[in-house]
């Protein structure tokens, strides 16, 4: 059988084939390093991707550890006692700033050292210093309730000392005192109630801008900012207010007895200063905390009872507040991988 015969390749010249072989071996050289360099870039990127997120993940949890330890240091020194002597002293509790639920002037804390300072037998009276322009109504009678009914159970004296203001809200708490001590420069009284607010009615006009507002109930928009006042509505809530100062004034007059000398100004909300208060019967006499420790107490050392909010409390919101700021500063920093 006669072997196949193979038709021989075409010939080629021989500079066509070098030439093709050294073009070939640059293109698969350089396509190799564009997929390797691609390949590196994406790697950092995810290493670094990662690392990030274990550090910021690290970052948080001593975040939190911190801050779970100054929140326990502030429990654990907050909830130590004072330390009173057992010598005679008077004592001494501020009312400062906004009487309002959450800050140092609110009804817990004032109750809670007037109880410590009522139950301390060392504790010939108490003294409220008062530094503060008032606030809610609701946190004034509440601590005005419990004076009274401290008063009633421990069979001590409660007196009232204004440095620069003794107004509303604070003037409410001072009347249930025995005795209430200002100096000839403090302002005192401001016997009132007010509910404040804003209308735009008017402004929405002139912007083209329309209110939708859809209610389950009659008089669910009570005074919204944003509609018509209706005359319903503003007598409902005058008439809230005016209750309330009516509470205001019997809390006055019950605490000040024959010494107020009521006229038509003394519950309009005005206020007057110290050497006038004292004319009218608002306060007693002029006096500062070491005088009536002295001269009205007879007990010249002064313990202070006011559940002041210490350092660690302080450091722990603010903390708090700094994580929370970091936190959402990380959050927009983060971009995905493109």
């Amino acid at each position: 059988m006669d072997p196949i015969e193979r038709e021989p390749p075409a010939a080629q010249p021989a500079g066509a084939t070098v030439a093709a072989a050294a073009g070939a071996a640059p293109a698969r050289a350089e396509g190799g390093d564009a997929t390797a360099a691609a390949l590196a870039t994406a790697v950092r990127a995810l290493v670094a991707d990662r690392r990030s997120e274990r550090h910021w993940r690290i970052f948080f949890r001593l975040a939190w550890f911190a801050l779970f330890a100054i929140v326990a240091w502030a429990l654990l020194s907050r909830a130590a006692p004072v330390v009173a002597p057992a010598t005679p002293h008077t004592a001494l509790v501020e009312v400062r700033g906004e009487i309002a639920a959450d800050t140092e002037a609110s009804a817990d804390r004032l109750v809670s050292a007037l109880e410590d300072a009522f139950a301390d037998g060392g504790a010939k009276a108490v003294v409220l210093r008062f530094n503060s322009p008032g606030g809610s109504p609701v946190q004034s009678g509440i601590v005005y309730d419990e004076i009274v009914r401290l008063k009633a159970a421990h069979a001590k004296k409660v007196y009232a000392v204004v440095e620069d203001v003794c107004a509303s809200g604070a003037y409410y708490i001072a009347a249930a005192a025995d005795a209430i001590y200002v100096d000839k420069a403090s302002l005192v009284g401001s016997v009132g109630v007010l509910m404040d607010g804003f209308g735009f009615v008017g402004l929405m006009d002139k912007l083209g801008v329309e209110r939708r507002l859809l209610t389950a109930g009659e008089h669910k928009g009570l005074l919204d900012p944003f509609s018509p006042r209706d005359p319903a509505d503003t007598a409902h809530a005058q008439a809230l207010i005016d209750q309330i100062h009516h509470q205001f004034i019997d809390a006055v007059k019950r605490g000040r007895g024959e010494r107020l000398k009521e006229t038509g100004q003394t519950f309009s909300g005005l206020v007057w200063n110290g050497e006038e208060a004292v004319r009218i019967g608002l306060a007693d006499g002029v006096g500062s905390l070491t005088y009536v420790a002295r001269e009205v107490v007879g007990a010249e050392e002064i313990v202070d009872y006011t559940a002041h909010e210490n350092l660690a409390e302080r450091l722990a919101r603010r903390f708090g507040a700094a994580v929370g700021e970091s936190a959402v500063r990380a959050l927009r920093g983060l971009a995905p991988l493109r």
